[in-house]
């Protein structure tokens, strides 16, 4: 048995301690292969861990039958840390297990987590969802014809290459006409402009988008059971991205751009009498393929006319050949929704201005977080020694650094904010406004409803004044990494980094501007939240789409 590290000890000890009791079990699953009632075949072993007290699923996996108890504990970890669903991080008072060698070896594995591991002959809530997972598997839910996956995977690539998400947030609402399978009009939402999950929504009528919007916007973002209940209202088709995002590092690093993650695209159906389901039957897909490929259609002729701030009418019609008979065509007409984007923008200003005064702003008078653009990207990394060095002499505005400091280490820390043009000269001219860059911090955060805890990212000004760049969760593996890095580069270079603002927050630029596209080079203190003397800080409450 291998304990957990120090590091990973004191992560989950900081989580919030939940006095609830959580099952978890190891059972593997057969799949009906359409050959009979006695056709099956194993599907591997379903690992499940559910918080018996609210009744919720936190974390499921599917493993092969060879993975040791080790694979028990890497979703107990995710269902800590990231679990399904609306629940929030936290670990439980008490666990239950079907089997006594999994009691023991997680009696180890959890023994400074002050978590109880008993065990239970019967876990009754656990057999509930895998005779239904079972159930499902062996009543032969029907695969995708190979020329319908080719098809919904050719789809995903094209929306995943067009990235709406970079110009469109998710109150910009595009109709898609098709009048195909009974469904006479799609009402299409995108995920992504966040940067927490990529995606497009597809609702059945306008109805559900209007409704599930305003429920999310009005909850109590303490009322778990109510945003869950509001997800699982929802009447539509989507498809959503996983990613595998294991390199943080900025892209300059290595002279290179970035390299894409992996692309793992996911489709299902929600519904407020079935609720989700992560896949589709035959009908269902052939409209999701006629719907994307005339949203790619849309976007490749109108995308650089679209954006959050100028949501113009528009509207194409596309001859889409019907995925069942390519010889027919269907008719489809899609079309911005611009009054719509106004009355969802001010059904959220106004839930907002309802709420403010129940709230109590978080930031301190002396934090800001107007400094950043609304739509910017921002990047913790690292540039090569000779990039900084031909970057000095050739960028529009340069601010040296006080003192000189030791070019060592693989390279240069910065963090990088792109967005427009426009918006980078704004705030190069706020900046210099406030007397220059003085230096930049991470200060720890929290959320005061939820439990998480953060590491915030803080620019000080020579005015004195701190201005909020950034909230990164104190227990996501890929900003731990960049942070270890980040210090390991600044003690390197004497409590030296920099900040490069740079233009083209579209297209092929984003996230790897050219040398030409770096407006300007901020070179200065990396310092401690000592330094700064705020204290932890708490987060000002957001609302947020739930994940699927």
């Amino acid at each position: 048995m291998t304990p957990f590290n120090r590091a990973t000890r004191r992560r989950l000890q900081r989580l919030r301690q939940l006095p609830s009791i959580w099952e978890g079990d190891r059972q593997p699953l057969f799949r009906n292969t359409n050959g009979g009632p006695g056709s099956t075949e194993a599907q591997g072993d379903c690992i499940l861990w559910v918080d018996g007290t609210e009744a919720v699923i936190r974390a499921m996996d599917v493993v092969t039958a060879d993975v040791g108890h080790e694979a028990m504990v890497r979703t107990l970890l995710r269902a800590m840390e990231h679990p399904h669903g609306a629940a929030n991080p936290a670990r439980p008072k008490k666990i239950l297990v079907r089997s006594r060698e999994a009691q023991f070896f997680l009696r180890g594995v959890l023994q400074d987590l002050d978590i109880d591991v008993d065990y239970a002959a019967d876990l009754p809530l656990i057999n509930e969802i895998l005779q239904g997972l079972q159930a499902s598997l062996a009543g032969g839910v029907p695969d995708l014809s190979p020329e319908y996956a080719e098809a919904l995977s050719r789809r995903a690539q094209q929306i995943w290459d067009d990235a709406p998400w970079e110009f469109l947030d998710e109150e910009k609402i595009i109709a898609i006409r098709l009048n195909y399978q009974e469904i006479e009009t799609l009402y299409v939402s995108i995920l992504g402009m966040l940067g927490v999950e990529y995606g497009v929504l597809m609702y059945r009528s306008l109805d559900s988008l209007k409704q599930f919007r305003e429920r999310v916007l009005s909850a109590d973002e303490s009322s778990r059971d109510y945003l869950e209940e509001a997800f699982l209202q929802q009447d539509c088709l989507f498809m959503t991205f996983d990613q595998d995002d294991d390199d943080d590092d900025f892209a300059l690093v290595n002279g290179h751009g970035p390299t894409p993650p992996a692309l793992e695209p996911t489709f299902g159906n929600l519904h407020p009498l079935e609720g989700m389901r992560p896949v589709l039957y035959e009908e269902e897909a052939a409209v999701v393929i006629v719907a994307l490929e005339a949203l790619h259609r849309f976007l490749s002729r109108h995308g650089d006319r679209l954006d959050v701030e100028d949501f113009p009418a528009l509207s194409s019609r596309y001859q889409i050949p019907t995925p069942d008979d390519s010889s027919r065509k269907l008719s489809v007409t899609v079309s911005t929704l611009p009054e719509l984007a106004d009355e969802l923008y001010e059904m959220g200003a106004a839930i907002a201005s309802e709420n403010a005064a129940e709230f109590v702003d978080g930031l301190p008078p002396a934090l800001n977080d107007d400094l950043m653009p609304a739509d910017a990207f921002f990047s913790l990394g690292a540039i090569p020694w000779e990039v900084l060095e031909a970057l000095r002499p050739t960028v529009k505005f340069h601010q040296s650094a006080a003192t000189d400091f030791p070019m060592k280490g693989d390279a240069f820390p910065i963090v990088l904010i792109q967005t427009s043009r426009p918006k980078a000269l704004t705030m190069i001219e706020e900046i210099e406004a406030a007397g220059g860059l003085a230096g930049i911090c991470f200060n720890p955060g929290e959320d005061p409803f939820g439990g998480d805890l953060y590491d915030l990212g803080i620019f000080q000004t020579h005015n004195g004044e701190f201005h909020l760049f950034g909230e990164f969760n104190d227990a996501d593996p890929v900003h731990i990494n960049a942070r270890k890095k980040w210090d390991q580069r600044c003690k390197k270079t004497k409590g030296h980094c920099g900040l490069i603002i740079a233009r083209g927050l579209k297209g092929a630029s984003r996230g790897n501007p050219k040398l030409t596209d770096m407006m300007a080079l901020f070179e200065v203190r990396s310092l401690s939240s000592e330094d700064l003397g705020l204290g932890p800080l708490q987060l000002v409450p957001r609302i947020e789409l739930p994940r699927f």
